[in-house]
């Protein structure tokens, strides 16, 4: 029996994938499972993850979550992970992050609006918790046509169409604006989400926000991505960032959902400063 942050008892999760399925998980990874094991994460081991063959179809996992179950059975409106401890840690922090980035967030605007024109927030609907869709809230980095320049550059470039669907994205993405890619670099771009925060759409820690178009990827893992509030930060970011493959990216957020604790929120949040100076391995 794991003690959860409320002090209650939760059983241990159970993972078993075959044996053939757990040699495919993206190496890339692997590594990064020392963090798990230092939070005491019982799944924290390669063979929680679902593994994509070539087809690109999921190897089946059997997971025995009581509490999955619970939320399926529930006909009472659901609680987000990690319920008002974490909504009330989410509300500090994000207080206390503008209070401090404020001028910095006024200097980005200024220079959106000066060097690239039109609105320098950009607003994308992603799928929030329970499947509620929401405005995420970012600061603009690309160019106003961005759309139609994607659609030209992945049919002229085939290695860049392939990294477009595993991943969702370009290593040297042609939409972006010399001042996006610093933004994005710097992970300035996405202060405006604390205002997502304090609005209850987000957390400071979560599943990325992805689009509707995503969930498929997900397949026996979507229920715990839609426990959550998507967040600014998560597990993904500081375990490799866009460097790591989308089937491992997934369970990641499984994997967070399942062991979250307002500790291991903490550990994310602090190792997020170090992820955020790693240019090499930002989006």
């Amino acid at each position: 029996m794991m003690t959860n942050v409320f002090g209650r008892e939760s059983p241990r999760r159970n993972f078993s994938l075959t044996r053939k399925a757990s040699s495919r998980v993206s190496k890339d990874v692997k590594p990064h499972y020392d963090l798990g094991v230092r939070l005491g994460w019982r799944s924290a081991t390669p063979a929680a993850l679902p593994a994509v063959d070539t087809a690109g179809e999921t190897t089946q996992a059997t997971v025995s979550d009581p509490h999955n179950a619970a939320r399926q059975t529930d006909t009472a409106a659901p609680a987000p992970l990690g319920g008002r401890t974490k909504r009330l840690a989410d509300v500090v922090i994000a207080l206390c992050a503008l209070a401090l980035a404020s001028p910095i967030m006024l200097m980005v605007f200024l220079l959106i609006r000066a060097t690239m024109g039109g609105p320098a927030v950009y607003a994308h609907t992603r799928v929030g918790f329970d499947g509620k869709p929401f405005s995420c809230r970012k600061f603009r980095t690309m160019v106003a046509n961005s759309d139609e320049v994607l659609r030209e550059f992945l049919a002229r470039d085939p290695e860049a169409a392939r990294q477009w669907a595993e991943i969702r994205k370009l290593k040297n993405d042609p939409r972006i604006t010399f001042l996006g890619k610093i933004l994005r670099k710097s992970s300035l771009d996405e202060l405006p989400q604390l205002f997502n925060v304090l609005r209850g759409e987000m957390s400071c820690v979560g599943p990325r926000p992805i689009v509707a178009d995503e969930l498929s990827r997900y397949e026996d893992f979507v229920a715990d991505y839609l426990a959550a509030r998507p967040g600014i930060t998560g597990l993904w970011q500081v375990t490799g960032r866009s460097s790591t493959d989308y089937s491992s990216r997934v369970a990641l957020d499984s994997q967070y959902v399942r062991n979250w604790s307002l500790w291991s929120d903490l550990v994310i949040l602090s190792r997020t400063v170090f992820a955020v100076v790693r240019f090499d391995e930002a989006s």
